[in-house]
């Protein structure tokens, strides 16, 4: 049952995300608690995101515009780290509120109350169509590219904040989603680079052939979705990927906010 619920979660999300640039990872790593330690759960998720983003480089990165990627995804990079490393100072913050849903407790924190307002709000920019033409000038990439990763770095979440901002810089579907396939991977090798050592010692002693069968099948099923929504780009269009990731942005702001995620 274990491997039906991860392998059908990895195939249908890895094929949504294609259109919306992010959440694979914030979908997926949840499935794996289920039946393993979170932080068991986040190693896998982890490995089968960088498999998945790879395997989509392979299908559509041709369709990728370097300059955009140089402009925005290396900027981005860069500012994650500084973001990631001032998230480590807040989240030693008191939480300014906690509640409980049954068994489990969260906890509500300035950081996530306010990345989480910030996700939001670009979410209506995708959804309200008098936001959706609003659009950004292509000379302000690099600027776009260094908020996103700063305020990625520092909740975590990434991809929801980059295909924000490249969706508003009128790029056509097909180079939409390249380009944010391969700012996804340098953003994936980057942080594995700094998270690889604890996972390293983590997995001989903990990631069990049951984790390790589960990672290499979860990663198969992400190709396949990644393959069915590849095949899928040329009939979408434009304003479902805007809606696909209003959704999903909408989602993901509420969750972080209210400090579900």
């Amino acid at each position: 049952m274990d491997y039906l619920i991860v392998c059908l979660a990895a195939l249908i999300v890895s094929a949504l995300t294609l259109f919306s640039g992010f959440g694979l990872g914030t979908l997926l790593m949840p499935v794996f608690a289920i039946f393993f330690p979170v932080h068991i759960a986040i190693a896998a998720t982890a490995v089968v995101h960088l498999v998945s983003n790879l395997f989509k480089v392979a299908l559509v990165g041709n369709n990728a515009d370097w300059g955009i990627v140089l402009r925005f995804g290396v900027p981005a990079m860069v500012t994650a780290f500084l973001g990631a490393s001032l998230l480590g100072i807040f989240a030693s913050m008191p939480a300014i509120a906690s509640y409980s849903i049954g068994e489990e407790f969260y906890d509500l924190t300035v950081v996530k109350l306010v990345i989480g307002i910030l996700i939001m709000i670009f979410a209506l920019f995708d959804l309200i169509p008098r936001l959706a033409e609003i659009s950004f000038d292509k000379r302000y990439l690099v600027l776009g590219g260094a908020l996103s990763g700063f305020f990625g770095g520092l909740s975590g979440n990434q991809g929801a904040l980059r295909s924000a901002f490249l969706l508003k810089t009128g790029l056509s579907k097909e180079v939409f989603i390249g380009s944010g396939v391969v700012c996804a991977v340098i953003t994936d090798f980057a942080r594995l680079s700094v998270y690889g050592v604890a996972f390293y010692h983590s997995w001989p002693s903990e990631l069990d052939t049951e984790i390790g069968g589960l990672v290499i099948a979860a990663s198969l099923a992400a190709f396949l979705g990644t393959f069915i929504g590849s095949r899928l780009i040329k009939k979408i269009t434009m304003r479902v990927i805007r809606l696909i990731v209003g959704v999903m942005m909408l989602g993901l702001g509420m969750g972080i906010a209210t400090g579900l995620v």
